[in-house]
């Protein structure tokens, strides 16, 4: 008894976690650096880099630690360890997340309507040259991946209320099923919409709509993506009866992140489809 804990802290033992993700997340870093800038040579110029593979190899070791130290913390939460005080900790660390995942899209947003408004180098003489815009139907697919995003959205909304306020296990796992058949869906259709706009000869690079276009659409894709697995380890997790109505931590996270990927969508559909045009 002596060593019973009489406060509601949880105190880590010692992991070796956070070295191994911050060597893989360098590799990955490193790597990406050498594959997109054609290689280079280290180590007073003995060793030669090229290609993707150590990228590939720091990505790989990335999700192995994501996955590995994820899991603990779900172990840390069945055996107790995680007490109101923590949870409450829990929440703050993952809005903070969500708030530097909010000032991620605001550069792309930033940069999209800076060239848009303001484009300096568009500039000839006394003459104003205004930037470029694509012709991009908004209302057709467009429109139809806006309503599939939010229906997901509903969906989660729906398991999240099924849990808190019915304790309802079936329309937990129905509310999360939809969520991510839908997620999926969404991500189908913009490869759909990317390979159309590809062969309209549209060229990521080419100019500054095209960059801007790609990477703020192609980044929320990747978060859809990430948002979708999200939520398929939180349907494996209601499914073996791990959520509560008072311990859900993980899958509010989630739901929180779902939603932020709903919002984000929905700038980029009034920004980029329907002003941008």
């Amino acid at each position: 008894m002596a060593h019973a804990k009489n406060h509601d802290y949880h105190i880590l033992a010692p992991s070796s976690w956070p070295l191994l993700g911050a060597v893989a997340a360098f590799c990955m870093l490193f790597g990406g650096v050498v594959w997109m800038s054609g290689g280079m040579t280290i180590l007073f110029k003995s060793v030669e880099l090229s290609g993707p593979w150590m990228f590939l190899m720091g990505f790989v070791a990335v999700l192995y630690v994501m996955f590995g130290w994820w899991a603990d913390v779900v172990t840390e939460s069945s055996i107790g360890d995680h007490t109101p005080v923590v949870r409450i900790g829990l929440r703050y660390g993952f809005i903070l997340f969500i708030m530097s995942e909010v000032m991620f899209f605001a550069a792309w947003f930033w940069s999209f309507f800076k060239h848009a408004i303001y484009p300096m180098n568009e500039y000839v003489g006394s003459t104003y040259v205004p930037p470029e815009f694509y012709q991009v139907d908004a209302l057709h697919l467009p429109l139809i991946n806006t309503l599939v995003l939010l229906l997901s959205g509903c969906a989660v909304t729906w398991a999240h209320h099924a849990l808190v306020h019915e304790n309802n296990r079936k329309d937990l796992v129905n509310g999360l099923a939809i969520g991510i058949v839908l997620g999926i869906f969404f991500t189908g259709l913009q490869a759909y919409e990317y390979g159309y706009l590809l062969k309209q000869g549209w060229e990521f690079g080419g100019d500054k709509f095209f960059s801007n276009f790609f990477m703020a659409t192609g980044f929320h894709g990747f978060h859809v993506i990430i948002g979708t697995i999200f939520l398929g380890v939180c349907l494996i997790r209601a499914m073996k009866g791990h959520f509560t109505p008072e311990k859900h931590v993980g899958f509010e996270a989630a739901a929180w992140y779902w939603h932020f990927v709903d919002v984000v969508w929905l700038f980029l559909f009034f920004a980029v489809y329907l002003w941008g045009v």
